[in-house]
C-alpha cells in the first residue's frame, strides 16, 4: 500500500532534508558548511555579487554562523570541494567525485567542442604545458592574440580561455583556488586528493547515489522527477527503485491534492513529520537547492517565482534582485535586497508581501531578526527600507527594525 501523504507532508519532509527547520546541528566553521555541502549535495555557484553571492549564499541559511572567504578555503587548502557543473556551475563534495569522473572526459563535449579542439590542440597543448610548468593559472595569465575581436559568452573568449574550459570540462584540470573570484585551474593530479576519484563505482553504487542526492535531499518527489539528471547529472537504472523500495529505502506513496498521485518517498525522513514544524523565517537565495527547480516549486509551494534581474526594468514586479522570504513552510514575501558595501547599508528595495499573508503581527518580530542577520551576514550594520507592499507596513517594518 502506497504511503498517503499531502502537500504539507511534502513540504514539511522537504524542509527536513534541505537543513531548514532547524533539525541540523551543525559544527562551526569549515566542518560545518562542508556538513551542508555534503547533506544538499551540492551548492550553485552564483556570479552576481548583488548580495553575497548564491554558494555563499544557500550554506548561511544553514550555518548561520558562516562567513564568505570559508567556502574558497574548502577549496583551495582543505580541498574537501570541487568546481563542476550540476545544471550549472557548483561546488561539489569531494566524497562524490568518483560519481562525477563518470561524467568527465567525451560525456561533457558536445559536438562543437570536439571540432574545436580537433582545430586548436596546438593552443591545448601549449595551455596545459605551462600550467604543468608554471603552477597553477587563470585566464588572465594568457594573453588574446593580436588579431583577436573580444565578442559575447564563449564566442568571444580568446582561445587560451577556450581551451582552459575545454581542459576543465575533461576533468584534466579543476578549479584549485578564486581569486577575486576568477578560476584559477591546476592540473588533476596535483589538486585532487589521493584516491578521491576512484574507484569508479559501480551501476548499483551510482542508482544508490542518484537517489540519495533526489529523494534523500528532498523527501518526497514525483514519480518523474527522480529520474531527472538535475540532481547528479547520472541516470537511474531500470532496476534502481525498485531495488531501494524493496530493501525498504525507498516507499511509493500517494499526495492528495497533487494532480500526479504516483509519487516516491525517502523512508529515512518521514520521522520528521511526528516533529511539529517551527516557524522560522528564512531568507533565501535565487539558487537555494529548495527552489531551483521552479516547476516543481510552484508545484508544492504554489509560489510562482521568477528572477526579475533579466527583465526589462519597466516590466519587473518585484524587483531586480527578489529574494524569496519562507516562513515555515509557507512563502509570504520578496524581498529586493541591495547589499551597498562602501555605506555599509543592506538596501531593501522593494519588500513585498503576498496578497494572502495576513499574519504581519506573528510574523514581524523574526522577519526583522532574519534581516539584521542578514545584513550582517553581508557586513552591513545599517537597513533602509524604501518601498513596501502593502504601503502600510512599510512604517511597521521600519519601526520593528530599530531604525526609527
Amino acid at each position: 500500500m502506497p504511503i498517503q501523504l499531502t502537500l504539507s507532508d511534502v513540504r514539511r519532509l522537504a524542509l527536513a532534508c534541505q537543513g531548514l527547520d532547524g533539525g541540523w546541528v551543525l559544527p562551526a566553521g569549515r566542518a560545518g558548511a562542508l556538513e551542508v555541502v555534503r547533506r544538499l549535495g551540492y551548492v550553485q555557484i552564483d556570479t552576481l555579487y548583488v548580495v553575497n553571492r548564491a554558494h555563499h549564499h544557500v550554506i548561511w541559511s544553514r550555518q548561520p554562523s558562516y562567513r564568505p572567504p570559508t567556502l574558497y578555503e574548502m577549496l583551495s587548502e582543505d580541498r574537501t570541494v570541487f568546481e563542476w557543473w550540476m545544471h550549472a556551475a557548483a561546488y561539489i563534495p569531494m566524497d562524490d567525485l568518483r560519481f562525477h569522473a563518470l561524467r568527465m572526459g567525451p560525456p561533457a563535449l558536445r559536438p562543437g567542442h570536439n571540432a574545436w579542439i580537433a582545430e586548436n590542440q596546438e593552443v591545448i597543448d601549449y595551455v596545459l604545458a605551462r600550467i604543468t610548468k608554471e603552477g597553477a593559472l587563470g585566464t588572465s595569465a594568457f594573453k588574446a592574440p593580436e588579431d583577436h575581436v573580444n565578442g559575447s559568452w564563449w564566442s568571444g573568449w580568446k582561445p587560451a580561455k577556450r581551451a582552459l574550459e575545454m581542459l576543465f570540462n575533461q576533468g584534466k584540470i579543476f578549479v584549485s583556488d578564486r581569486r577575486n573570484f576568477e578560476r584559477i585551474y591546476d592540473l588533476r593530479e596535483r589538486f585532487v586528493p589521493a584516491g578521491a576519484d576512484g574507484p569508479a563505482p559501480t551501476q548499483e553504487e551510482v542508482d544508490d547515489y542518484t537517489l540519495r542526492r533526489s529523494l534523500g535531499v528532498h523527501g518526497a518527489l514525483p514519480k518523474r522527477a527522480v529520474r531527472l539528471k538535475l540532481y547528479s547529472g547520472l541516470p537511474l537504472s531500470r532496476e534502481a527503485l525498485p531495488r531501494a523500495i524493496e530493501t525498504g529505502q525507498v516507499a511509493q506513496a500517494e499526495v492528495s491534492g497533487d494532480r500526479d498521485r504516483a509519487w516516491y518517498v525517502w523512508t529515512a525522513a518521514l520521522p520528521a513529520l511526528d516533529t511539529p514544524l517551527k516557524q522560522q523565517v528564512h531568507i533565501l537565495s535565487p539558487f537555494d537547492n529548495l527552489i531551483i527547480n521552479r516547476p516543481l516549486m510552484e508545484r508544492i509551494y504554489g509560489f510562482d517565482y521568477r528572477m526579475e534581474c533579466y527583465v526589462p526594468k519597466a516590466k519587473r514586479q518585484y524587483g531586480y534582485f527578489s529574494l524569496p522570504v519562507l516562513w515555515g513552510d509557507r512563502f509570504i514575501a520578496r524581498v529586493d535586497a541591495k547589499a551597498d558595501r562602501p555605506s555599509g547599508t543592506l538596501i531593501l528595495r522593494h519588500v513585498y508581501f503576498e496578497p494572502d499573508f495576513a499574519e504581519l503581527d506573528a510574523t514581524l518580530p523574526a522577519l526583522a531578526q532574519e534581516l539584521r542577520a542578514f545584513a550582517d551576514f553581508n557586513a552591513c550594520d545599517q537597513i533602509t527600507v524604501e518601498i513596501a507592499t502593502p504601503e502600510a507596513w512599510r512604517d511597521r517594518l521600519v519601526c520593528e527594525l530599530g531604525m526609527v
